[in-house]
């Protein structure tokens, strides 16, 4: 039987059986993998909490022939708590994490500056270092761009003007000037051409503005656009509840 070792941040698990789960990782070398937790769903597993979403862990893994089987999980990085018992932080977590399992493809093989770009994000969100929908818009802006989809926001991606660059069009990849403007593009303002162009980098450090509903449309469809499927869990960004 052949093992490795790899420290990895949970993004997902689904039920298997009547006391198993199967646990979506993302490894810093090993890249995104499926690995099965036998047991962990019976009161007294060797496992506890560490294998729930959010998570850090140093894995010890046996290779198997369909899934990988997680004999070893040691906690290097307890995430989750910060994150859940906040609303919007939880949704935002999701997000980041549904993003990169959709990214990360092929499984099995590393991806270390998604990992790190992940692992960052999951940290600032814990830790409340920015606020809470910057974490998330700059997070997928990132990875996309990790990826090979970075949006062209300093010149009309037509005719290459740098002024009166008026709309955004996400099929034709960044922002075009007002005699290149396409249907379906959105309208930008010189403010939110800046906020996408800081997004793209960091969050902004003490940035007090509200989130703006378009630049949070502008991300998620250039995301959704490029990856060619839903990231689900953006539907539940702007969900409240109402009694």
């Amino acid at each position: 039987m052949s093992l490795y070792s790899d420290e990895g941040l949970v993004l997902k698990t689904v039920k298997l059986g009547e006391a198993d789960r199967i646990i979506t990782i993302l490894t810093a070398h090993h890249g995104k993998i499926r690995a099965v937790a036998k047991g962990i769903r019976r009161t007294r597993s060797r496992f506890g909490a560490r294998l729930e979403p959010f998570m850090r862990n140093q894995l010890l893994i046996a290779q198997g022939r369909n899934l990988d089987v997680i004999l070893q999980a040691s906690c290097i990085g307890s995430y989750a708590n910060n994150i859940i018992t906040n609303y919007e932080a939880y949704i935002t977590a999701e997000v980041m994490c549904e993003t990169a399992d959709k990214l990360c493809t092929l499984e099995g093989i590393a991806q270390q500056d998604q990992y790190t770009l992940l692992l960052g994000a999951i940290i600032a969100l814990a830790q409340k270092r920015y606020v809470t929908w910057q974490i998330r818009l700059s997070y997928i802006l990132q990875a996309m761009a990790l990826a090979g989809w970075r949006p062209q926001l300093d010149a009309c991606v037509i005719c290459g003007a740098h002024t009166q660059l008026n709309y955004f069009s996400v099929a034709h990849g960044g922002l075009l000037c007002q005699y290149d403007a396409v249907s379906g593009a959105y309208r930008v303002s010189g403010a939110q051409i800046g906020l996408l162009q800081a997004l793209q980098h960091a969050p902004i450090k003490g940035y007090q503005g509200e989130n703006d509903p378009q630049i949070s449309r502008i991300v998620e469809t250039w995301a959704q656009y490029y990856l060619e499927r839903p990231i689900r869990s953006t539907q539940l960004v702007n969900f409240k509840y109402e009694f």
